[in-house]
């Protein structure tokens, strides 16, 4: 399995009385009984609340067992916080931006493959 960091930072917001958001610029949703969490991509130019990066797992089959664990094993045994959205396919680890470099050296001595994000200009 391959992890990629996406080259996205995003940022969470819990509105508490939310069914669904205002704008449209949401990434991922989710709806539970204490209100909506909402998945956006981070500002360039930041200011709108804490930064996390992405992890992205290679698409798998929902037959697969352990995927996920996979990765959040190393990184629970780092200390590092995640936030996960998964899809049919495939799933996102958001890690704390301060943290990626943690969360990759952890994932790494694991024995997982991790991907850089391509840099500006596609070098």
């Amino acid at each position: 399995m391959t992890l990629r960091v996406l080259p996205d930072r995003f940022v969470l917001a819990h509105d508490p009385g939310a069914t669904f958001p205002e704008d449209d610029e949401w990434v991922a949703l989710v709806r539970a009984p204490e209100g909506l969490t909402v998945l956006r991509h981070a500002s360039p130019f930041g200011g709108d609340g804490e930064r996390w990066a992405g992890f992205y797992a290679d698409a798998h089959g929902l037959d697969v067992p352990g995927v996920l664990a996979s990765v959040l094993g190393p990184l629970a045994d780092a200390g590092v916080p995640v936030f996960v959205a998964s899809t049919f396919h495939a799933d996102l680890v958001l890690v704390p931006e301060p943290r990626l470099d943690d969360a990759t050296d952890a994932l790494r001595a694991a024995g997982r493959t991790v991907a850089d994000p391509p840099r500006a200009g596609g070098r």
